[in-house]
């Protein structure tokens, strides 16, 4: 693990892979399998568990665990202390053996603080899924989700800003609709 810093507190299973520039601060553990990207930051007290596959540039601030069964992709965001679940049924006298719903986070989306993903579901390229947020079934591309359970009250473009009805943001992307699905044009 050349290029990479784990901060002293924290505990690397066996059997891991950590990318160059990847930083791992605090009181964080990674179990066996887990396989994490290049340029990553991954904050105080954060639980990598087996088998998760993290992409390049992701960010995970404090206190979240990311459990076996959920993957993030390229340069996504999980903000302080966000939830994911990986049991849709979870019992304490009925283990699952090792059976988890899979949940995906696409590249570019951003998990804000204290929000819960229930396994099972996909959260869509560059979506913003807003701070305490409770996201109960998939996110589509672009969108923006609020509340308790998450609804699309927005969209936003691929660097992060809330669209206006014409759907051009000031950095230069164009989007269109194309039914309930927003659609990149490009760059100006």
């Amino acid at each position: 693990m050349q290029d990479v810093f784990v901060h002293e507190s924290s505990y690397v299973d066996d059997g891991v892979q950590i990318g160059a520039g990847t930083k791992i601060w605090h009181f964080c553990h990674i179990q066996r399998g887990a396989v994490i990207g290049t340029n990553c930051s991954l904050g105080q007290n954060v639980n990598i568990g087996c088998n998760v596959r993290i992409g390049n540039g992701v960010r995970i601030q404090n206190n979240v665990s990311v459990y076996e069964g959920v993957e993030l992709e390229d340069n996504v965001f999980c903000g302080p202390s966000c939830v994911f679940t990986n049991v849709n049924t979870p019992r304490a006298h009925f283990p699952v053996q090792g059976v988890y719903a899979r949940t995906r986070v696409r590249e570019g989306a951003s998990l804000g603080a204290n929000c819960t993903v229930v396994c099972g579901h996909t959260v869509g390229r560059s979506a913003l899924v807003a701070a305490g947020a409770v996201v109960t079934r998939d996110v589509k591309d672009y969108a923006l989700v609020a509340g308790v359970p998450a609804r699309r009250i927005g969209w936003v473009c691929e660097c992060g800003r809330r669209l206006e009805d014409n759907l051009a943001c000031p950095c230069g992307r164009t989007y269109r609709l194309d039914g309930d699905t927003l659609v990149q044009l490009g760059k100006e």
